[in-house]
């Protein structure tokens, strides 16, 4: 699907066309490619002329966010985030003086805010291309927020382990939260290196007056990041204190397992030697023996426990 908005005279038209490439200097125009056939993407081509290579950077999607400069336009790719799905998104623009062309594979409710909020805007005049680079920008930053917010209350509640969950199970989630880290981390830190690149560029004349909106999302991506990080290092520190309490756990039942079977050991001697068939055993023809071995046996088990618990063991 494609839809256009055409300024002039600070007036908002709609169109069901393309608009001509070259414009008077009192309109511009949005063009918005969303989740286009092949048919469309060929218009980027013809009569929009972009560049092959930026128009081959749409085609194959998941582009790192990056900025290239082009003889009439500057072209950005931009990725999102689905909270839906925790999956990347990727956004290209073509900013020219006169034109921004959005283009999108998945439908993008960023730019849907963005295209509503000028449509009802009441001061047509404030906007131009570099606006709305910016305000699609601002809202997929934004929308970073929330993931990363799940993300600390996630391991909030592996840390209190309110419902009681095994080693096991809260390493799985561990290692489930540090995966989502690492695609918010692929994603936040090329952004906040574009961004960077943007307000520290003296091409885009566009956007230099309106640096401190960039550099406001920039301060937003560096927050961003250091939120990351730090969650990035609670993981690792939860992770091997839970793998430390495993391994003691394991050590715990090992000695108990040892001492059970050091206990036994005499007790099993003994009844070995009595479990031999042989004819000719003095002990065999007593009387109280068979009693007296049992009481053996039990004062043996009984002082050996004794042992290991006084040496503590069991503790």
């Amino acid at each position: 699907m494609i839809r256009t908005i055409v300024i002039e005279n600070n007036q908002i038209l709609q169109l069901e066309k393309l608009p001509d490439v070259t414009t008077s200097d009192n309109k511009w125009y949005w063009i918005d490619f969303d989740s286009p056939t092949e048919e469309e993407i060929e218009l980027l081509h013809h009569p929009l002329q972009f560049h092959p290579l930026s128009i081959e950077d749409c085609i194959h999607t998941l582009q790192r966010p990056k900025l290239d400069y082009y003889e009439n336009y500057n072209f950005f790719v931009i990725q999102a985030l689905n909270a839906a799905s925790f999956s990347r998104e990727e956004v290209d623009f073509f900013v020219g003086d006169q034109y921004i062309v959005t283009f999108h594979n998945q439908h993008s409710k960023e730019v849907d805010e963005v295209w509503s909020r000028l449509l009802q805007s009441k001061l047509i005049s404030e906007w131009n291309p570099s606006t709305v680079l910016y305000h699609v920008l601002d809202k997929i930053v934004d929308n970073y927020f929330p993931l990363v917010y799940h993300i600390e209350d996630r391991l909030d509640d592996i840390d209190a382990n309110s419902e009681v969950k095994s080693t096991e199970e809260l390493l799985n989630e561990i290692f489930d939260v540090r995966h989502e880290l690492l695609l918010l981390r692929h994603t936040i830190t090329p952004m906040r290196d574009l961004t960077y690149r943007i307000i520290n560029s003296s091409r885009l004349k566009d956007v230099q007056g309106r640096m401190e909106y960039f550099a406001d999302i920039h301060d937003h991506l560096l927050k961003l990041s250091e939120m990351i990080e730090a969650s990035r290092e609670l993981t690792t520190d939860m992770r091997d204190s839970y793998v430390s309490l495993n391994s003691h756990q394991t050590n715990r039942v090992m000695k108990v397992l040892t001492v059970i079977t050091t206990i036994f050991m005499p007790l099993t001697f003994i009844a070995g030697i009595y479990g031999m068939n042989f004819e000719y055993m003095p002990e065999l023809h007593s009387e109280y023996g068979y009693y007296g071995t049992l009481i053996a046996m039990f004062v043996i088990g009984v002082g050996m426990f004794g042992w290991f618990y006084k040496k503590g063991w069991f503790k």
